[in-house]
């Protein structure tokens, strides 16, 4: 059987299967799970077109790292096929363990295992499958292996992960003000010192890969209802818990059952099996069910998410709310809402939104000099904008149902 196949991304254009254990974790049910994984959570019910999956992304990150290791050979950079194939494994499965809509089930019903974690038990699973296959992929995927750049293309502040999403999110939302040259950024990688760097011709492309990436946070993925929304569906999940210690029956398959009843702090065999069988499907299937339960709350939640109906409304702004302000409002919520106090927060609720698009102190970007030295991106660059990038911003929101 051929299984050096080609696949036609929208992207790209056609990507290719570069080796059979590629070919068979790609065929893996714990790989195709990530089709019915959407990339962007609820954002589709903000950008109707951002319908793409995990699987579309794995699969671009997999053709980026493709082309910056071919790059890096070009550059006399020493990378062995091993070396090749272990690099394209783990950034094939570096999302692997995402659970539904990609963040909602890591923040409600597992809330002490991070979606990293499940990604690294389901590798070593595949594993045990393969015989040994993807020993070195682990390597590089958990920072182990003694080729640092190798991590930094998987992880680092400008590495092949986040070059395709900002590409891929920018083209299915239809926010052009996301798009990055990720062929540009690439042709400029380099390794200096057993580390990642960038050519400095190439310092343009990272400012706008930088500036890019702000404006994609900003515009998409913290965009006030898409992140409303995402709070909701966490919301809706804990008040099933809640339910559920209070002995409310509520509808569950035998899957979210057994995540909702196990306060789960690792993952062992029994676990992955449940949490690989649930995909977005699960999820909308039992929300619609739980918009006739008689409880008001889990009812009203599930029906904003399923319908897009009575939205709570949200405010974004720069400085912290007043207690006057929340306090009135909850007045009002508790006198127009069939709800007491102790539950108010499943309805009406605040938090912080904090955003860095450029950290000089973790992982920061360098440059290699014409000169074979290296330097810090932001020192170099002549954008004065760069270091204000640098600074993280914090905005405040109040979400609240609708009032009278």
């Amino acid at each position: 059987m051929n299984k050096l196949k080609i696949i036609n991304d929208p992207i790209y254009g056609f990507v290719n299967i570069p080796d059979e254990l590629i070919y068979d974790i790609i065929q893996h049910p714990y790989f195709q799970r990530l089709r019915r994984i959407s990339q962007m959570g609820l954002s589709y019910l903000v950008y109707p077109g951002a319908h793409h999956t995990r699987f579309h992304h794995a699969i671009g990150a997999m053709h980026l790292m493709q082309t910056a290791v071919n790059v890096l050979k070009q550059k006399n950079v020493n990378i062995s096929k091993e070396e090749e194939l272990a690099a394209l494994t783990a950034i094939l499965l570096h999302d692997v363990g995402h659970g539904p809509f990609s963040h909602a089930l890591e923040f409600s019903i597992i809330k002490n295992i991070s979606h990293e974690q499940i990604s690294l038990a389901i590798m070593q699973e595949l594993n045990r499958e393969f015989n040994g296959q993807l020993d070195l992929a682990i390597q590089i995927f958990t920072g182990q292996y003694h080729k640092k750049f190798l991590t930094e293309l998987i992880s680092s502040q400008i590495d092949v992960d986040r070059l395709d999403y900002l590409r891929r999110d920018s083209f299915y939302s239809g926010v052009i003000e996301g798009q990055v040259n990720s062929e540009r950024l690439i042709k400029m990688l380099n390794v200096k010192d057993n580390q990642l760097v960038i050519d400095e011709k190439g310092i343009y492309s990272v400012e706008k890969f930088i500036i890019s990436r702000r404006l994609m946070y900003w515009q998409v993925y913290l965009h006030k209802t898409g992140m409303m929304l995402e709070r909701i569906l966490e919301k809706t999940l804990w008040r099933v818990k809640d339910l559920l210690q209070q002995n409310t029956p509520v509808f569950l398959d035998d899957n979210l059952a057994y995540l909702f009843k196990e306060n789960l702090t690792q993952i062992n065999r029994d676990s992955l099996e449940v949490f690989t069988a649930l995909d977005d499907s699960d999820i909308w299937y039992h929300l619609k069910k739980w918009t006739n339960h008689p409880d008001f709350i889990l009812s009203r939640l599930s029906r904003m998410i399923v319908y897009r109906q009575d939205l709570n409304k949200i405010i974004i702004q720069k400085e912290p709310f007043s207690d006057k302000v929340v306090n009135d409002l909850k007045t009002k919520v508790l006198n127009q809402y069939p709800i007491v106090e102790k539950d108010i927060s499943y309805l009406l609720f605040s938090g912080k939104l904090i955003h860095r698009a450029y950290d000089q102190n973790r992982q920061p970007i360098k440059l290699l000099t014409k000169h074979n030295d290296i330097i810090e991106f932001a020192k170099a660059s002549d954008q004065l904008n760069i270091e204000a990038l640098s600074h993280p911003v914090t905005k405040y929101f109040l979400s609240y149902p609708v009032l009278k």
